[in-house]
């Protein structure tokens, strides 16, 4: 697929996933996070032809642009759609699959100096909440979401959420058939919310216990 094929297709993507995308024109001049992407993709064309200053040059124009720095090393897949975008970093040995989706404050770091593979790898239809972490080559599995604010330095199993910090798996579940990504990153659970059922239900097991 040449690169315009993928721009439409992100563009196809920005009206699937974003209910407050309108029209065709809307989605190509105001969306900062669709801008990020198409001009990470086209760095990341030159930097796999060994055209790195000019890559980098690219990527640095458009962290200034849009507010997103994106690594030009990064490979990252089909349907990928950052919502807002303000203050995402994605670094150079980021891998990231297809139908992904990641809000505004995300990073995906690095833990390491060595020239090696030091940043996380994204499998498909993976939901990112705003302002998480996620550092070190990490694997985070198909299906998986992470919640807002969390900081994950361990891998995360396919199909969990995430949640804390540091961050811990929530929920576990099968595989289902979905269509497409699951914006709704306001159902990823409250860890304070859960701590409060948990210690409700055994004030009921001590009260009963008492009588």
């Amino acid at each position: 697929m040449g690169l315009l094929e993928r721009f439409k297709e992100d563009i196809q993507t920005a009206f699937r996933e974003d209910p407050a995308a309108r029209t065709v024109a809307e989605v190509i001049l105001c969306y900062p996070g669709l801008h990020a992407i198409w001009l990470h993709r086209i760095s990341h064309w030159f930097w796999r032809r060994s055209f790195k200053t000019f890559a980098r040059l690219l990527s640095h124009i458009s962290r200034f642009l849009t507010g997103v720095e994106i690594h030009p090393g990064a490979r990252i897949g089909r349907r990928f759609f950052i919502d807002h975008g303000a203050g995402v970093v994605i670094g150079e040995t980021t891998e990231i699959g297809d139908d992904v989706l990641i809000y505004q404050g995300v990073v995906l770091g690095g833990t390491s100096q060595e020239k090696t593979k030091r940043h996380p790898t994204i499998g498909n239809r993976v939901v990112i909440g705003a302002g998480a972490i996620l550092l070190g080559p990490i694997k985070v599995g198909d299906g998986a979401k992470i919640g807002a604010g969390s900081v994950v330095i361990k891998d995360v199993p396919p199909n969990s959420t995430v949640v804390g910090v540091p961050g811990r798996v929530v929920v576990s579940k099968e595989p289902k058939k979905i269509s497409g990504v699951d914006l709704d990153h306001n159902k990823l659970p409250d860890p304070v919310i859960e701590v409060l059922h948990r210690l409700e239900k055994r004030i009921e097991e001590l009260e009963r216990k008492a009588k």
